[in-house]
């Protein structure tokens, strides 16, 4: 990694060390650099790097980035509708499109909704992803949720508000193999498509199978995602559903943003959020420099 110059006029050389890690930033945003990467182009120890960087430019170097990555999100939303089927017009395969190209979504009755899960048995596990701990529980006919904690101890007690009436068993583990696919960019699968059981109204549903079609890296805005199911005046509907989504990362809600280009809410909080556009964007982008 080639150094960084910066002058070294007296009175001048943090502000000139901050404006060169900016310029760095900037340039390779797309690579979602970390701060021992900076520290090291800088010549700097990262805690030191980090005081002058906040002290500067008010945030932190990660935080930065993030909004490097949030707006060129924005960008990609305004570009149109040519830029969500990016991902496909590039060809890309592979770990990073995965639950693309291997998700289905199978429904539950109306009759299950209303037996509050009687009959079923519901295995789950928290286990560690890049994203935070997750709560991944599964039926014999498919993955039932995938949530991300902020509590481990809140998950069998959401677990068991959703199916009251579901038999619950805790297997440690259970979900690590599931959940190292779900977030290695680089993993592979020859497996059968996996299949989603989740419960909801019928709009819902509809909805959580038209975020399934958003490609790898691609954002639209409620009222596109309205559009694309033929109901254009049903956006506040539709953001309802959104929001609703009990399966997230897999069903990716995370890629419905507002039509100004503000990330508008998400259940597992908008930093979150930004952390997985932001995870999307770059993986795409350096799939597309590799193409």
């Amino acid at each position: 990694m080639d150094a960084i110059l910066f002058d070294d006029a007296e009175g001048g050389r943090d502000y000139a060390r901050v404006r060169d890690a900016i310029r760095y930033l900037v340039a390779h945003a797309g690579d979602q650099p970390q701060l021992a990467d900076l520290a090291a182009a800088l010549y700097l120890s990262e805690s030191r790097l980090q005081r002058l960087f906040i002290r500067w430019a008010g945030v932190s170097p990660k935080r930065f980035i993030q909004q490097l990555t949030c707006e060129a999100a924005k960008a990609r939303l305004a570009a149109g509708a040519p830029v969500l089927s990016l991902s496909h017009e590039l060809g890309l395969s592979g770990g990073s499109r995965l639950h693309d190209l291997f998700v289905t979504l199978e429904a539950m009755t109306p009759g299950e909704y209303r037996q509050g899960g009687a009959g079923l048995d519901i295995v789950w596990s928290v286990e560690a992803s890049r994203f935070g701990p997750v709560l991944l529980a599964s039926t014999a006919r498919g993955v039932c949720a995938l949530q991300f904690l902020a509590d481990e101890g809140e998950a069998e007690a959401w677990l068991r508000a959703r199916w009251p009436r579901a038999a619950l068993r805790h297997v440690a583990g259970q979900g690590r193999e599931l959940c190292g696919r779900l977030f290695d960019p680089l993993a592979e699968t020859d497996g059968p498509p996996l299949a989603l059981r989740v419960q909801g109204s019928n709009f819902q549903i509809q909805v959580w199978r038209a975020l399934l079609a958003v490609p790898y890296g691609g954002l639209l805005s409620y009222g596109q995602l309205a559009e694309k199911m033929g109901r254009p005046g049903a956006a506040r509907a539709v953001g309802n559903a959104v929001g609703a989504n009990p399966v997230a990362w897999l069903i990716p809600c995370h890629r419905v943003i507002r039509a100004e280009g503000a990330l508008g809410g998400y259940r597992w909080g908008e930093e979150r959020k930004l952390d997985l556009i932001g995870w999307e964007s770059a993986r795409l982008s350096r799939e597309e420099a590799m193409a």
